[in-house]
C-alpha cells in the first residue's frame, strides 16, 4: 500500500504482480520502459510518454513529466502511514536526542556501536513488530552516545532504544 500525493490530491495505491489499484479502481494500463527513467504507458486507447525527472529516495519525492508536463509527486509507503497511524508524523522535524520503539517488538539486529558518527538515513536497527523487520534509521546526523538494548530482546513503545550525544 502506498499513498500518493499529486497536486494536493491524495491516491491510494495497491500494485502487485497482478494489478494495480487507485483508490478501488483497477488501472486497466501498459507501462513500458523505453530507456532509463523514460516509459511509454497506453491507458485507455491514449499514449503517454512519461519521464522521471527527478527523484529524491530519502524524502520520498519525485519530479515526473507525463507528455512534457511536470508534476511533483510525494510517496508515503507502509512505514510512513504506520508512523502516521501512531501519531508521529512531527518525528522527522523534532531534535531527537534519543531514538525510541515505534511499537512493541524484538530487537533483530544493531547495526551501529557507541562512538559511530551516523548521517541522516543510515539504518541504526532492526525491529520485528507483527512478523515485518522494521529498519529504523537515523533521524539526523549524530553520535551514539549509548546502546540500551541488546540483540534478541523485546522492547515496549516508546522505550529508548539508543540514545544519542
Amino acid at each position: 500500500m502506498l499513498k500518493a500525493i499529486v497536486n494536493q490530491q491524495t491516491f491510494n495505491i495497491h500494485a502487485d504482480d497482478s494489478a494495480t489499484i487507485i483508490d478501488g479502481q483497477t488501472l486497466d494500463w501498459d507501462i513500458v520502459e523505453i530507456r532509463k527513467n523514460h516509459f511509454h504507458i497506453l491507458y485507455k486507447n491514449r499514449s503517454y510518454n512519461a519521464e522521471v525527472l527527478e527523484a529524491d529516495f530519502q524524502t520520498k519525492s519525485f519530479l515526473l513529466s507525463l507528455n512534457k508536463k511536470q508534476f511533483v509527486v510525494n510517496v508515503k509507503d507502509r512505514f510512513d502511514i504506520l508512523l502516521e497511524q501512531l501519531g508521529m508524523t512531527d518525528a522527522a522535524n523534532a531534535k531527537v536526542n534519543d531514538l525510541k520503539a515505534p511499537m512493541p517488538g524484538l530487537i533483530v539486529s544493531i547495526q551501529v556501536q557507541v562512538g559511530d558518527n551516523i548521517k541522516k538515513g543510515d539504518s541504526l536497527l532492526i525491529l520485528e513488530a507483527m512478523k515485518m523487520e522494521n529498519v529504523l534509521k537515523a533521524i539526523g546526523d549524530g553520535k551514539v552516545k549509548s546502546i540500551k538494548v541488546n540483540n534478541k530482546q523485546n522492547v515496549e513503545k516508546n522505550q529508548v532504544l539508543i540514545e544519542f550525544e
